[in-house]
């Protein structure tokens, strides 16, 4: 491990007379940590550690004076709240200055775990929107599908596809994140180990996987639609070099994004067609390394047509779902290997649309297994927004909290009064998950793979 940064990194910045580099190093050499959550606004409570400083350019991202031991606090488990360097929740700031969460629109993560910036644009977008999330590597889906669990919302669609596969959605998003794999030298400070494995020439393997990974998709915006292209790199053949290859290649033209001079970022200019992006430095910004550039859609692309799309009476009872889910919300049905799955009524025809041309891992939220007359519910259903508020429930302190996430057994004296069946445990008013109340004993029904294996 070394905390030397890479001298042809150091000289390359250099080459911009503004940079300076005693202050770059210094930023690195501090040994800073910083450690910055955002809020889930659907999923409100108090937290049981203090919030500092607000995120500047985000209303729901705070950082802490302290880090927490995260995996022992329920309300982490139960996501009411992610944690995300600070840098890259800029997004929020960019999506509002685009008033794209004012109008319905369909979203597309397309290198999406872990899911920081899925959930962040699945709490800024309209909630009428669609987002999809695809991660290409099966394993890493894995953790996006749990994340977006926590996070509860029924507008979003997991998928597990190479970027190829979204060639078959013609102009079918309005909104394109790609935060390209890349270099890594953003993450210099938090991650020392990363300064090791850096090199010119993985940059330039790394610039030529973008390259490839974006023109896999660009047929996938829609007419007018915007791409964001992100990385966290300081290499400006992984970002501005991007912009002017992209502009080259397609008809797009930069957006420029408003900023408040005490922000720190700073805005660059590509060579030739000057196209404008940000850069985060952590000598200039309470941030890790960052880089975000905006590009817009000029050309008529082709359109996927939803009308061909034929759509299917739902096979579960029109109450079938009464007492389990709000009533007074119009979802759509999906049934796979038995599982339900809702999501929301005008979502339908995309929904199926994407079932027929992607690998789903998860669409909306997965209410539970149909048995032909009645559920058996989901962990999902326990952490959705949009579960019945009358569900049966019972309030847990801390150290019970924290055993029900270990899997363990609960005392029955805790559900005195509780009538048998299915029965939500929370804390601090939250859904954690099911247990099963029987006659002398309870069940619980938190899922193994996510426990707390250690305290």
């Amino acid at each position: 491990m070394s905390n030397i940064l890479p001298n042809s990194l150091i000289k390359k910045l250099g080459t911009n007379p503004f940079f300076d580099q005693e202050a770059f190093k210094a930023a690195h050499e501090s040994g800073e940590k910083l450690t910055s959550i955002r809020l889930n606004p659907q999923k409100p409570t108090t937290l049981d550690f203090e919030l500092t400083k607000p995120v500047q350019w985000c209303n729901l991202g705070f950082y802490l004076k302290e880090r927490p031991k995260f995996t022992l606090d329920p309300l982490f488990h139960a996501g009411c709240y992610y944690v995300q360097e600070a840098s890259s929740m800029f997004i929020a700031h960019i999506l509002r200055l685009l008033k794209l969460d004012q109008n319905e629109i369909k979203a597309l993560d397309l290198c999406a775990a872990p899911g920081g910036k899925s959930t962040l644009l699945n709490a800024t977008i309209n909630s009428d929107s669609l987002l999809v999330a695809n991660e290409i590597i099966k394993s890493r889906s894995v953790v996006l599908q749990e994340n977006l669990m926590r996070w509860g919302y029924p507008n979003v669609v997991v998928t597990n596809n190479d970027p190829t596969a979204f060639r078959r959605l013609p102009g079918f998003f309005n909104l394109v994140l790609v935060d390209a794999p890349c270099s890594g030298s953003g993450m210099f400070r938090k991650d020392e180990d990363s300064i090791d494995e850096w090199s010119e020439a993985n940059v330039k393997l790394c610039s030529e996987r973008q390259q490839r990974i974006l023109s896999q998709v660009m047929g996938a915006i829609a007419t007018n639609g915007y791409l964001l292209y992100s990385t966290c790199s300081y290499s400006s053949e992984e970002n501005e070099d991007i912009l002017e290859w992209l502009i080259d290649e397609y008809e797009l033209e930069s957006i420029k994004i408003p900023l408040e001079t005490d922000w720190g970022i700073e805005e660059t200019l590509s060579k030739s067609h000057k196209a404008a992006g940000y850069r985060f430095y952590p000598h200039k910004t309470k941030g890790e390394g960052f880089f975000i550039a905006v590009l817009k859609m000029k050309r008529i692309q082709p359109s996927f047509s939803l009308k061909k799309i034929k759509l299917e009476k739902s096979p579960i009872p029109k109450d079938g779902l009464k007492g389990w889910v709000e009533t007074d919300q119009e979802f759509s049905t999906l049934l796979h290997n038995e599982n339900v799955h809702i999501f929301p009524k005008d979502m339908e025809a995309s929904v199926k649309a994407l079932q027929q041309v992607l690998y789903l891992k998860n669409a909306g939220t997965m209410v539970g297994k149909w048995l032909g007359k009645e559920l058996v519910p989901s962990h999902d259903l326990a952490l959705s927004i949009y579960k019945d508020k009358n569900l049966a429930s019972v309030e847990l302190s801390l150290e019970d909290a924290q055993n029900f996430l270990r899997k363990e057994q609960l005392d029955i004296a805790l559900f005195e009064g509780v009538k048998k069946g299915w029965c939500l445990v929370n804390y601090k008013n939250v859904s954690l998950g099911w247990v099963k109340v029987l006659g002398n004993r309870i069940n619980n029904y938190y899922p193994r793979e996510v426990r707390i294996a250690n305290m």
